[in-house]
């Protein structure tokens, strides 16, 4: 008697059930595997020990200054407003012989918003920022008398002006002790960490409840420089950080060696 040939319905459902099979091979397999767990974000610096970093950016550089070159407050209020994404080097390329000619709100005004435009096309937006900054100049000539206002909230309201803006005027021109957050400085209070926040605004406020009071009116010069020569975004320079043994980023780089972890910011 010839062998029994199996059934249509049989060899259709066979591929069917060695899927269903190999599904319930993995789903076992996913059960049976143990959960991932994310590194637990280390702990902010105790005071001490931000003490102990500060004092050491003070004893490497008492005065540090900030890089954008001015001759007067109203230069510097133009010069920062310039700097929004772009590099303070950049700036100074086009502000030079700018301010050489152009240094009040009313030599601006006069100088008007074509010619101005033609002096920082190599900033990048420079047409909204010629814009601002005209804009800008006509309020300080109509409202404050040419001068810059020395209020934070009311810097705020000029054209261009944010938070940051205002808190590197008060900070360089007036001697207020501002935190300004910039990349840099939010991506260094992150990764060490100080005063770690999701926003600049819950950086700043942070870092004004930890800093010494002596040490803030340079605090955001030494982090912003620290952060821009150092503490770099993508390659940390580690073995040449002199706080690298309070920090607490972890792994550290060595030289030609890329960081596992380091964000771009």
């Amino acid at each position: 008697m010839p062998p029994r040939k199996p059934s249509s319905r049989r060899l259709e459902d066979a591929p069917a059930a060695a899927g269903a099979s190999a599904a319930a091979k993995a789903s076992r397999a996913l059960a049976a595997a143990k959960p991932v767990r994310r590194a637990r974000a280390p702990k902010p610096l105790e005071p001490a020990l931000v003490d102990a970093l500060f004092s050491r950016f003070q004893q490497a550089e008492p005065e540090p200054k900030g890089e954008l070159e001015h001759v007067n407050p109203y230069t510097l209020l133009v010069a920062v407003v310039l700097s929004a994404q772009a590099t303070d080097a950049g700036v100074n390329k086009a502000t030079r012989p700018l301010f050489a000619l152009v240094d009040t709100p009313q030599k601006m005004i006069d100088l008007g918003e074509d010619r101005l435009r033609e002096a920082i096309k190599t900033i990048g937006l420079f047409r909204m920022k010629a814009k601002n900054v005209v804009a800008l100049s006509r309020r300080l000539v109509d409202e404050f008398g040419g001068e810059v206002p020395r209020e934070r909230a009311v810097l705020e309201t000029l054209p261009g002006v944010g938070r940051k803006t205002a808190n590197v005027v008060l900070n360089m021109a007036f001697g207020e002790p501002t935190i300004a957050v910039d990349t840099h400085l939010f991506r260094v209070s992150n990764r060490i960490p100080l005063a770690p926040g999701k926003t600049p605004l819950a950086v700043e406020l942070g870092l004004e409840k930890i800093i010494p009071r002596r040490f803030m009116l340079h605090a955001h010069h030494w982090l912003i420089l620290h952060g821009r020569y150092v503490c770099k975004a993508r390659k940390p320079e580690c073995w040449r950080c002199l706080v690298a043994d309070l920090c607490r980023f972890e792994p550290k780089s060595t030289p030609g060696k890329p960081v596992r972890g380091a964000d771009g910011a």
